[in-house]
């Protein structure tokens, strides 16, 4: 029976999968973001975000536990040095998994994994506008953009009209 035994194993050893998810942590935190199936973006994911926990206490004991997951003395500085100030205060979530659709070979689904402090285009852009739906009316920007539109018309025809009176007058 599979009790208690929920992770998924990826079709590989237990070996091959730590040292792949070894191996795909060094990337991400070395890169910021790597494009991968979706199946080992959220194994990643269980994997990757501990570790960085981890590192938001820099001791000798949290760099050598880190350093027993990854083997990379380069990858250790980049997580200690670099991304464990930027997300000191985040008490979680320190990846983002945004799904790109399926790979044209076998229909694989594909996706990026990204660390969320790190993508300067997500920071930058403004959330995006709810979608319409078709019992609503007008949306209220439409409404103020038709205001604006009508009143410079009713102001132009106030400014002609006095400029028509004085001419007749003359």
């Amino acid at each position: 029976m599979r009790h208690n035994k929920k992770f998924n194993h990826l079709g590989r050893t237990a070996d091959h999968r730590a040292a792949m998810l070894a191996n795909m942590t060094i990337s991400l935190i070395m890169h910021k973001r790597i494009t991968t199936t979706l199946a080992k973006a959220k194994a990643l994911k269980k994997y990757a975000e501990p570790l960085i926990t981890k590192s938001k206490d820099d001791s000798t004991n949290s760099r050598r536990v880190v350093f027993s997951y990854l083997q990379n003395k380069e990858a250790i500085k980049e997580l200690f040095g670099v991304v464990a100030p930027k997300v000191g205060d985040r008490p979680g979530g320190y990846t983002r998994i945004i799904k790109l659709g399926s790979r044209p070979g076998d229909g694989s689904d594909m996706a990026f994994i990204e660390l969320v402090d790190f993508d300067e285009n997500m920071a930058k852009t403004p959330k995006a506008a709810a979608k319409r739906t078709r019992r609503g009316g007008k949306k209220k920007s439409e409404e103020a953009a038709a205001e604006a539109v009508e009143q410079p018309v009713a102001e132009e025809t106030a400014v002609e009209a006095p400029a028509a009176e004085e001419e007749k007058a003359e």
